[in-house]
């Protein structure tokens, strides 16, 4: 990763004009949480005064749906405020630049790929097993659509938080290194609560710190953010959605479109993720280790400053 820290002061995703302001970089952790949390909270009342929102998290998919739709997109829409307020920016400086389709397209293609190749390893060396078959009817079909369309609200979200504006805003002033760091860091630790604290949430959350180097390697290669939000949102609802397994500790409750999996037991809880589900699996780590040294190898994130700089036009427009 020689040559990163040559990213000091330069914009991953589009050029920086004399107009916009840079949050300061002591100040974007602890905003970022707010604002997260803050969207959780509006989300919430409204949810629960509809009865969408459960004190138990008993509500089934449609909870479900509501959480990935509107409490997801109210702490994005706080972030977006801030970025146009304050920073005088609009959505192309956090990587919302340029022509979405073919990398949207391609990410989601990858995502998928990645996690199935993760959950079917497991599966060949006997850690899952088959509990039923996949269901699609016409009952089913309406909750898995939403529910795919909701995984790229909350993951889109996710990334525009961490890929898109955290790591922008360290990675200009700091180097992309600190930005990477800083951002998967934080991602990681804020899926610290899913499950009780034991050895499986401690491997699943170093898996979503690598997941985030991962992301944060190919947002900076594309120059772009529509990659990794649909990578994110592929990669969960094809393990929850499609293989009725944990996404991160949390199990989603509708009938699996490919194949019901289970834990068969037979293997240790490290092969199989335990309770946290794959994320927390060292075939996960494997498989998340491969893609980032692929992105080392193939990609030229240190050649970032020699191909786009600041005033290129290439990487979108305000």
């Amino acid at each position: 990763m020689a040559g990163m820290p040559e990213l000091a002061g330069q914009e991953l995703y589009a050029p920086r004009t004399a107009r916009h302001r840079r949050t300061w970089s002591l100040a974007a952790i602890p905003l970022a949480l707010v604002f997260l949390i803050a969207g959780q909270f509006i989300g919430i009342i409204p949810g629960m005064m509809l009865g969408y929102v459960s004190m138990d998290g008993s509500g089934g998919w449609t909870e479900t749906a509501y959480t990935l739709f509107v409490l997801f997109a109210a702490g994005a829409a706080l972030l977006m405020l801030w970025v146009w307020l304050f920073e005088r920016r609009g959505p192309a400086p956090i990587g919302l630049n340029g022509h979405f389709l073919m990398p949207f397209v391609r990410g989601y293609a990858l995502g998928l790929i990645f996690i199935a190749a993760t959950v079917g390893i497991i599966f060949l060396i006997g850690g899952y097993a088959v509990e039923a078959p996949g269901v699609l009817t016409t009952a089913t079909l309406a909750p898995l659509v939403i529910l795919l369309l909701g995984f790229v609200v909350q993951g889109s979200t996710e990334e525009i938080f961490f890929r898109g504006w955290l790591m922008q805003v360290l990675a200009s002033r700091h180097g992309i290194m600190l930005g990477v760091v800083v951002n998967s860091a934080l991602f990681g630790l804020m899926h610290g609560l899913n499950i009780p604290f034991g050895p499986a949430l401690v491997l699943g959350l170093a898996n979503i710190v690598l997941v985030g180097v991962f992301l944060s390697l190919y947002a900076a290669k594309e120059g772009t953010l529509w990659g990794v939000c649909a990578w994110h949102a592929a990669w969960n609802w094809l393990l929850g959605v499609g293989f009725g397994l944990p996404v991160s500790g949390q199990q989603i409750d509708v009938p699996p479109l490919a194949v019901d999996l289970i834990d068969t037991g037979a293997l240790p809880w490290w092969v199989t993720g335990g309770e946290f589900g794959p994320e927390a699996s060292v075939v996960c780590t494997g498989v998340l280790v491969i893609g980032t040294v692929a992105l080392l190898v193939r990609g030229r994130v240190k050649d970032f400053c020699a191909e786009s700089g600041p005033s290129d036009p290439g990487r979108g427009s305000v």
